[in-house]
């Protein structure tokens, strides 16, 4: 019963994986079926096409727009474009008056007049606030405990904002994926659930949010420097100073006044309600939200806290544009073809199944039957990363670019490398005189560590090209980050378990000479060598094959440490045979 153990846990493994894939299948064919998604992957700019928009700025107030007004306004609308979900867009300027969009597909009614809408930047006070994750159903607060308003407003900083179904809006708000970026634009006169992104100081963070009481149109003008202490000294601290328009200062010092009586009250810096702060609001998307600590008289509020140079000038550049009043209108907008074309995608294509081919050959040649796992793996691999790039592209948008397509070519190589790593080590275990079924275990041990190690290098270059890199750098990241998981998923559950199973047929079992696991033609040395002799460690490293390609392969097969001690001992079967000559 004990040595069908590995052959059973083998076929209930491979039943798992396929299980996977059927259920990969089924949740693709469902997406097709109801006309959602599409069988084949979606194509980024540079393959498919798409339209291209020329936007034209208007400024309130019929004022030129400067180079700096417009680069900050063209930031804007690349956010607004990611966060919608519109994948491998192009967004740049033209002749330093107009911005070009270019969009894979046709984009939406709703794409279009994010795009052309202006900047919104408002201040409101925080009424709540908490982790960007949603609460779990069963942590949820009762219905008859949820807070009911009891009066109307008094003002902006007043709980009775908050009804029951905003309360339901703010546990069930996820800051990994907000719902608001797909949302109209919000009233100014009612309250705002909403995030703040997570940083690399804090996680994102989830608010109830007043009424506006303070616009963005209000500021003069906005500045980051280094803060100066209480006796006026330079501090190390950077800090972001802004600065209000008659209008803004008398607001701004009503809303402080009020902040700055629940910031004394609930201990100074020692505390922690959250009514003491006001969120800085762009688009809907809090981007800072400092504690009140003084009562602002002059319209002259400086912002502090784990700000660097390179943040500090961030937030102060969005506090001076990002109230512009500049929106867009569409002056032509055309349907463009791919930027690469179908010929670069064929031949990208036509590359990678070159390598494919020249893989197979050399598996098949290197590993003869065994060589068939290894392909069998490399066509389960290619299923589920295929299947994985289709879904993604129905849930999430995703676009294959010919970034994208190089990325999967050169995961072709690194993905048989980890099957020649496993087969390599069962090969040596075959070598040592076991038979196949404890080769395939011992084997194993060795080589998923070494397995292991190499994908988290792959996966870690990965994720740190996909975030420093832009544009289409990124899609070639991100396919070889997907085919690591892949390789990584195939290996445990697909190459590891059938060669489990294949120990236990006839024909590897035995190691027929085109399984490529002859014992005998890998030059292995048995264990028990016949009429009650027991191989010793010393006759272990020295090739004793039955003919010469044996002894070739497995002398190649040897470590160096190895090496110098088969020359060793036949130095002394030398010295020892010169001796008894002399004594003869």
């Amino acid at each position: 019963m004990a040595r069908s153990g590995p052959k059973h846990s083998g076929i209930r493994v491979l039943v798992w994986l396929g299980v996977v894939l059927a259920v990969l299948t089924a949740v693709l064919a469902g997406g097709t079926l109801a006309g959602q998604a599409s069988w084949a992957p979606k194509l980024a700019l540079d393959l498919e096409g798409g339209t291209q928009m020329i936007l034209a700025p208007k400024v309130d107030g019929g004022s030129d727009i400067t180079e700096e007004q417009l680069n900050q306004a063209v930031a804007i609308i690349r956010q607004r474009v990611d966060g919608s979900g519109v994948a491998e867009a192009e967004i740049s300027t033209q002749s330093g008056r107009n911005v070009v969009v270019s969009l894979p597909g046709t984009p939406t009614s709703e794409t279009r007049a994010l795009i052309q809408a202006s900047a919104d930047m408002d201040f409101r006070p925080v009424l709540l606030a908490g982790a960007g994750d949603p609460v779990p159903a069963d942590q949820q607060v009762p219905e008859e405990q949820l807070p009911k308003p009891t009066a109307e407003p008094a003002n902006g900083s007043d709980i009775n904002w908050i009804t029951p179904e905003i309360y339901r809006q703010f546990e069930a708000l996820d800051c990994a994926n907000p719902e608001q970026d797909q949302q109209e634009r919000s009233d100014p006169a009612k309250p705002l659930v909403t995030c703040e992104a997570a940083t690399a100081n804090r996680p994102a963070v989830k608010y109830i949010l007043g009424p506006v009481e303070v616009e963005g149109s209000n500021i003069v003008d906005s500045t980051f420097q280094l803060s100066q202490g209480a006796q006026g000294a330079v501090t190390n601290v950077w800090g972001v100073r802004i600065e209000f328009d008659q209008d803004g200062t008398q607001k701004f010092k009503t809303v402080t006044e009020r902040l700055h009586q629940f910031y004394l009250a609930a201990g100074g810096e020692s505390g922690a309600d959250p009514k003491s702060q006001f969120a800085i609001v762009l688009d809907d998307q809090v981007i800072s939200a400092p504690r009140s600590q003084a009562v602002i008289t002059d319209g002259r509020p400086e912002i502090t806290g784990n700000f660097t140079e390179a943040s500090a000038k961030a937030l102060s550049d969005q506090l001076k544009f990002g109230a512009l009043p500049i929106s867009f209108e569409i002056q032509s907008e055309q349907q463009i073809s791919a930027t690469l074309g179908g010929e670069q995608l064929r031949m990208g294509l036509l590359a990678g199944i070159i390598g494919l081919l020249l893989v197979v050959v050399y598996s098949l040649f290197q590993y003869r039957a065994l060589g068939l796992v290894t392909i069998a793996s490399l066509v389960v691999a290619g299923a589920l990363t295929y299947l994985a790039i289709a879904i993604l592209g129905w849930t999430e948008n995703y676009r294959l670019s010919l970034a994208g397509v190089a990325g999967l070519i050169v995961a072709i190589g690194q993905t048989a490398d980890s099957f020649i790593v496993y087969f390599e080590r069962i090969r040596d275990e075959l070598r040592e005189g076991r038979g196949l079924v404890s080769a395939v275990e011992n084997g194993w041990k060795r080589a998923k560590r070494t397995v292991l190690a190499s994908k988290a290098v792959n996966l870690l270059a990965a994720l740190v090209l996909y975030f420093v890199a832009v544009g289409n750098v990124r899609g070639f990241a991100f396919t070889l980050g997907l085919t690591a998981i892949a390789d990584l998923i195939v290996v445990f559950m697909f190459t590891h378990p059938t060669m489990q199973v294949l120990a236990r047929t006839k024909f590897f079992g035995e190691g027929h000479k085109f399984s490529g696991l002859d014992p005998e033609r890998l030059g292995a040395v048995p264990l028990y060598r016949g009429a009650g002799r027991i191989r010793t460690p010393e006759e272990t490293p020295v090739v004793r094959a039955r003919n010469a390609g044996a002894a070739a392969e497995a002398e190649r097969r040897m470590t160096i440490a190895e090496r110098r001690l088969a020359e060793k001992q036949e130095q002394l079967a030398g010295s020892s045979k010169s001796t008894s000559k002399e004594d003869q």
